[in-house]
């Protein structure tokens, strides 16, 4: 079986379509299509019904979805322990970083290609909550995410330590410091990141604690988007510190969250168990790069 067909199959039914499988594997989509075909003729019968733009998969397409994941995460693996024997001379690592803490990540890949210039390194960019998924999956080796609390699953190494707070239109904060409670967000206008971002339902259940579902007039997965909106007096955001520094001063002011405060992890997560030679080497250069953190391992 070509394992490139099974991929180009796996791919059009997680995007449920061919051009969007296209879009992300960078052919064409008469080569999708192609592919697709040949797999079925192999086994004998349709895998895929079209229906409008979409696609659903028939009983048989159930089977070769679900085994074909299996077969497909083997085959990486296959590949990983045979460059392993070459002494990390090549390889490939896929790496998860949250778009709002790719600034914790650019030094431990400068420092990971200078060691390692022939591994194949892959970065997914999505929220914490996606990325947590993907690593239990074994769909990436390891993934910068957000804990609250020790995550029984995964294994982790935290390098960094962020608190939230509330980001206004500077006009309406005359003192910075001045603590702001969750009811006193009730009346305000939301704008939130997107349902696979930790902070997404963090946000929206600390409201709920606090008595108010919040109005949510926009949500965005650009952290400089919902800054710029901020800016112009659309709306407040919840936000970690490392983000609200990066924004303009003048435009973006900010207030300390309490009652409760809400403070998150910054961590290095990846599932108990084998590593493989590139993900230790990825491990080593994040302790090198925050020596000062401690690894977390998952609760028995």
């Amino acid at each position: 079986m070509d394992l490139r067909a099974l991929r180009y199959f796996i791919e059009v039914v997680r995007l449920n379509g061919f051009t969007r499988a296209a879009d992300s594997l960078h052919v064409t989509q008469p080569t999708i299509s192609k592919m697709v075909k040949a797999l079925e003729d192999e086994l004998g019968g349709p895998l895929l019904l079209r229906e409008g733009r979409g696609v659903q998969l028939t009983d048989a397409g159930q089977v070769v979805y679900d085994r074909g994941q299996q077969l497909l995460a083997q085959s990486q693996l296959l590949r990983q322990e045979v460059a392993e024997v070459d002494g990390m001379a090549r390889g490939q690592l896929s790496v998860g970083i949250m778009p709002t803490a790719g600034h914790y990540m650019a030094p431990v890949v400068a420092h990971f290609h200078a060691l390692y210039p022939g591994v194949d390194l892959q970065v997914n960019e999505q929220g914490a909550r996606a990325q947590r998924q993907l690593v239990l999956e074994g769909k990436l080796d390891m993934a910068l995410g957000l804990f609250d609390a020790a995550d029984a699953q995964l294994a982790s190494y935290t390098i960094a330590h962020q608190k939230t707070r509330v980001a206004f239109a500077q006009h309406r904060v005359s003192d910075p410091q001045a603590p702001v409670r969750w009811d006193e967000l009730a009346a305000l206008p939301f704008l939130l990141y997107t349902s696979d971002f930790a902070l997404h339902e963090a946000v929206l259940q600390h409201c709920a604690d606090a008595g108010f579902t919040p109005r949510v007039l926009l949500q965005s997965r650009y952290w400089d988007f919902i800054g710029d909106l901020v800016a112009q007096d659309v709306g407040v955001a919840v936000m970690f510190e490392h983000v609200i520094a990066k924004y303009d001063p003048a435009l973006v002011a900010s207030r300390p969250l309490v009652a409760p405060e809400m403070a998150w992890d910054v961590v290095l997560m990846w599932r108990p168990g084998y590593l493989s030679r590139a993900a230790r080497a990825w491990l080593d250069c994040v302790q090198a790069i925050y020596p000062q953190a401690r690894p977390s391992l998952p609760n028995t």
